[in-house]
């Protein structure tokens, strides 16, 4: 009897932390919504540009969203294809290959990693560009690639995190299936394990996604700026949305110009929701490969 009176508790506190949760996301969302949904239109992304003529790259685009837009995209890959390599390389090398002495250093090393605030890998950024600005050339100095680097860095525990724990999840009797058959180590991780274990590696993939577009810590330091215009190439200067807001949020003028950061706040989301959408597809499109492959 106490037994189950237990098991009803925990299923009442479960779902009262769980409908808590959904309320207080539902009111930030709301109020967001609320405040910034008029201030979202054509000329806060374009400004006074003509808005096919600026996605053609044919005018420039002045006191619009734009330039942070596509800053915030180009930040983002950049930062996926610098941690994807690593981050799965590191994960398979923790479940696959190391012993355990090794294994325990590394896990404590990399939930160190996981824990060092967002503001400290910036300044490391910021130290590493200085640092090649002063000993290897003027023309580097903060800018969109060493702002990758440093993000890709904060976002690699949790693409190594979730490669592991994805590889080390699957069972013993498919894990030594193909190595029954004939098929080497090597073979078995790309062949077997690999396409088993997408789905949880795709979700890490998504948790640095979401991590890359909305850190502003990491990039105020390392290259972003207020008004630049769009990145001319990975070694100059970016707008970024989250800077946006931050820079709007502290220094606005007057209460038209924080709407613009409230609706910039909803753009920045909207693109989150399109990058969450596409590394989902790719992951039930890599899923549905791995699992029903001739």
């Amino acid at each position: 009897m106490k037994l189950r009176t237990l098991e009803r508790l925990t299923v009442l506190f479960s779902w009262a932390a769980g409908l808590l949760l959904l309320s207080a996301v539902t009111l930030l969302l709301g109020y967001l919504f609320v405040k910034g949904y008029e201030s979202v239109n054509l000329a806060l992304i374009f400004g006074e540009a003509a808005p096919l003529r600026a996605i053609l790259l044919q005018e420039r685009v002045f006191n619009g969203l734009f330039p942070a837009i596509v800053g915030t995209l180009s930040l983002v890959i950049l930062s996926i294809v610098w941690a994807i390599p690593i981050g799965m390389a590191t994960g398979i090398y923790l479940a696959e290959y190391a012993e355990p002495r090794a294994k325990r250093v590394l896990d404590a090393f990399f939930d160190v990693l996981a824990g060092i605030p967002s503001i400290v890998i910036g300044l490391f950024g910021f130290s590493f560009a200085v640092f090649l600005h002063k000993h290897y050339s003027d023309r580097i100095g903060p800018c969109l690639l060493i702002s990758s680097i440093a993000l890709s860095f904060l976002v690699l525990p949790y693409i190594i995190r979730t490669t592991q724990a994805a590889l080390e999840g699957i069972p013993r009797d498919i894990r030594l299936t193909a190595l029954a058959l004939g098929a080497t180590k090597l073979q078995n991780i790309f062949l077997v394990l690999i396409p088993k274990s997408l789905a949880g590696i795709m979700s890490g993939i998504i948790l640095a996604i979401g991590r890359c577009a909305e850190d502003t810590a990491v990039i105020m330091l390392t290259g972003a700026v207020a008004s630049t215009g769009l990145p001319r190439s990975v070694f100059s200067q970016y707008e970024a949305l989250p800077f946006y807001i931050y820079y709007i949020s502290s220094q606005y003028a007057d209460p038209a110009e924080l709407m613009q950061g409230y609706g910039a706040s909803i753009i920045l989301l909207l693109l989150c929701a399109i990058l969450f959408s596409v590394a989902y597809g790719i992951r039930k499109g890599l899923t549905h490969f791995a699992f029903y492959r001739p």
